[in-house]
C-alpha cells in the first residue's frame, strides 16, 4: 500500500486567511509548512483511491491519473468542494462512496456529472477493490461521518477524520482490528478544552494510547496547534508524528530533526 497525505488542514488551511500568527507566517514563507483540505489517496497494484475531495486542483490531478474511486468521510464543503470541477469532466464515470446522507453537499446528487455516487455505505461491512478491502467505521461529528480501514493484505491503515472522540462501537472494531498505523484527527491544542466535532491534541493521544497502534499520524491541523507547537516545543510520543502534506508512509522518521521545533506540550503521564 502507498499511502500519501494530499493536505493535512483544517477547513480554514494553513496559512489562515488574514492570520498573522507564528504559524501562519512561517506557513507563508516555507511552504512545506502550508496544510490544505484534509485529505489523502492510496494506491494499490496500481490504481489510486482518493480519500475525500477538498483540494482544489483536484480536477488536474485525476487528469494525470484517473481514480479507480473516491471515498468520503463526510459532506462538509472543505472534504468535497474538489468535485464541484471534477464532475464536469468526460469520459468513464468515476465511483464515489460515502456515507448515507440525503443532503449530501448542495446540488452534487442533483447534477453529478462524471461522479457516479454510489448508495450510502453501511458501517463495517466491508467493500472489496480488487486488492484493497475499505470497511467503513462510523464517526463523531456534526454530519454523517465515516472512518475508513484499508488493508491491503500487507498494511492495515485506519483512517479518522473528522471525528470528536470514538463511537464504542467504532474504538471496539479498532481493537479486534489491530491497525498497523492509525490516521487521527487533532484539530485543536491542548489548550481548547471544550472542543466540537473534532478531536483536541490530547484527547487525540488518548484514543492513540489505548488502540496502541505500532504508529500514528496526526492530520486536520489547526494553525492554532501549528502555533502552539511552535511556542512549547515539547515532544510527541515517539511512535506519533504530526502528518505534513504530500508526505508518505515511507516518510516516518525523515523529518525527526525539523519535528523536534513544533511539538505539543502534554503531562508526562501521556508520553508512551
Amino acid at each position: 500500500m502507498e499511502f500519501r497525505f494530499s493536505g493535512t488542514g483544517d477547513s480554514a488551511q494553513v496559512p489562515r486567511f488574514g492570520c498573522h500568527c507564528p504559524a501562519c507566517t512561517r506557513a507563508r514563507v516555507f511552504s512545506s509548512h502550508q496544510r490544505g483540505p484534509c485529505c489523502a489517496e492510496v494506491s494499490v497494484n496500481g490504481r489510486r483511491y482518493l480519500l475525500d475531495a477538498g483540494r482544489m486542483d483536484l480536477a488536474h490531478s485525476c487528469e494525470l491519473e484517473r481514480p479507480a474511486a473516491i471515498l468520503l468521510t463526510h459532506y462538509h464543503a472543505d472534504h468535497v468542494q474538489g468535485l464541484f470541477h471534477l464532475r464536469w469532466g468526460t469520459g468513464e464515470p468515476i465511483p464515489v462512496f460515502g456515507p448515507k446522507d440525503p443532503n449530501g453537499c448542495a446540488d452534487l446528487y442533483r447534477n453529478p456529472g462524471v461522479l457516479d455516487f454510489q448508495p450510502g455505505l453501511k458501517p463495517f461491512r466491508a467493500l472489496d477493490f480488487d486488492s484493497l478491502s475499505v470497511t467503513p467505521v462510523p464517526l463523531n461529528h456534526s454530519k454523517p461521518t465515516l472512518g475508513y480501514c484499508l488493508d491491503d493484505g500487507g498494511t492495515r491503515l485506519a483512517y479518522l477524520t473528522d471525528t470528536l472522540g470514538l463511537p464504542l462501537e467504532t474504538e471496539r472494531f479498532l481493537r479486534d482490528w489491530g491497525p498497523d498505523v492509525v490516521v487521527l484527527d487533532a484539530t485543536h491544542p491542548a489548550s481548547h478544552e471544550n472542543p466540537r466535532n473534532h478531536n483536541n491534541i490530547t484527547q487525540a493521544l488518548d484514543i492513540i494510547t489505548r488502540l496502541d497502534p505500532p504508529r500514528a499520524w496526526l492530520t486536520h491541523i489547526s494553525h492554532e496547534l501549528d502555533a502552539e507547537c511552535l511556542a512549547n516545543g515539547v515532544e510527541l510520543p515517539p511512535k506519533v508524528r504530526m502528518a505534513r502534506d504530500g508526505e508518505s508512509l515511507s516518510d516516518w522518521g525523515r523529518h525527526a530533526a525539523s519535528d523536534s521545533l513544533q511539538r505539543v506540550s502534554l503531562p508526562a503521564h501521556r508520553l508512551v
